[in-house]
């Protein structure tokens, strides 16, 4: 059996992120195809976070080549010399994108492949405050390295059509292979109760400290919650930070900042609540929602890549005054706190065996 070498940036923590969950559904959908025994990672980073000050300070110098946090010309050497053992190399993040070019440039002739998690140019410049020192030379060594993920890779996986349209009009890339987010079924043994909906809506917010989704719930607690009945919950990794910056605004709000399983907080909400307007790539706590069946209010960027019909699966909204008139009719009017279309849609195209039919057509494929 064919041998593949997993490059992923870090140790995943206890409370992972999405961009955690997808690297582990990448890594065990390769698992099921090629057998564990088959496939080795090499970590970026052994730690969940940069090992020392002295990390930092050798990033910053080597970032304006094209060095991305964990790579040296030293180690792009190693491995390049460590994947002469493999026929695949699977490249998770395309900010390692300079591999890309070192593996051609060597002589490789395995497959490469690489996983967009983002348009990483665009993923940066949403993330990054605009005053952050060295914050063009990190836009541009991400650039760089999605360039050379464009260019150098055999195949180029991105999670929807938009992220594909945009690395074709920044790199002219042809993209081919479209994965979305998808996840293990995590609800497959829960029996949804019949029950409506609360008349003080239960909303659940749920998101990592990030500034998309700080930026995004702050603005629902100031422009939409003010208006309407609901009591509210906000879930996610970091987000002790959030309320200790917000105290006066969030003060009365329970903040959930440590929960290694939320399926507690899915199984308590009536809706969740994604008033997200920036990014890239796909949110993953949409396919969570969808999975566990719940009603959704969310953004046109929350529902990106996702084929939401709206009113069945998802209500859009992107105002202020479309959240509110949506949840005063969820209040005057209660529907199933368990929404059968939501969740069949999860296990039409976002379950894990829908991906992973995706990812074995794509490792035969010449």
């Amino acid at each position: 059996m064919a041998k593949l070498l997993f490059i992923q940036y870090r140790r995943a923590a206890k409370v992972m992120n999405g961009g955690d969950q997808c690297t582990k559904r990448n890594y065990d959908m390769l698992c099921q195809t090629l057998g564990s025994e088959n496939v080795d990672v090499l970590y970026m980073h052994n730690k969940e976070n940069h090992s020392s000050f002295g990390a930092y300070i050798l990033g910053a110098i080597l970032m304006p080549f094209g060095y991305f946090f964990g790579l040296s010309p030293l180690r792009v050497k190693q491995i390049v010399a460590r994947a002469k053992g493999y026929e695949y190399v699977f490249i998770d993040r395309s900010v390692f994108g300079i591999l890309t070019k070192e593996l051609k440039k060597n002589g490789y002739q395995g497959k490469i492949i690489t996983h967009f998690h983002n348009v990483e140019k665009l993923y940066f410049n949403d993330k990054m405050p605009q005053r952050l020192p060295f914050r063009s030379v990190l836009l541009r060594c991400a650039d760089i390295n999605d360039a050379y993920a464009c260019h150098y890779s055999d195949d180029v996986i991105v999670l929807n059509k938009r992220d594909a349209e945009q690395l074709k009009a920044l790199y002219q890339a042809d993209i081919k292979t479209i994965i979305p987010i998808s996840m293990p079924d995590k609800a497959a043994d829960i029996k949804p109760l019949d029950e409506l909906t609360s008349p003080k809506l239960k909303c659940l917010f749920v998101g990592s400290y990030f500034t998309p989704n700080n930026e995004g719930i702050i603005w629902f607690m100031r422009s939409v919650a003010p208006h309407v009945n609901v009591e509210i919950k906000i879930v996610g990794k970091g987000m002790s930070k959030l309320k200790s910056e917000n105290q006066e605004l969030l003060q009365a709000i329970d903040v959930v900042f440590d929960a290694p399983d939320l399926t507690p907080y899915f199984l308590w909400a009536d809706v969740l609540v994604l008033p997200i307007f920036s990014g890239s790539g796909m949110k993953v706590k949409t396919c969570e929602s969808l999975m566990f069946g719940r009603n959704i209010i969310g953004t046109e960027e929350a529902f990106e890549g996702y084929a939401i019909h709206d009113k069945e699966s998802g209500w859009r909204c992107n105002t202020a005054d479309e959240y509110i008139s949506c949840i005063n009719d969820f209040i005057s009017n209660p529907v199933p706190k368990f929404n059968k279309a939501a969740r069949q849609l999860y296990l039409n195209h976002y379950s894990f065996d829908s991906a992973l039919r995706e990812v074995r057509k794509m490792l035969m494929s010449k």
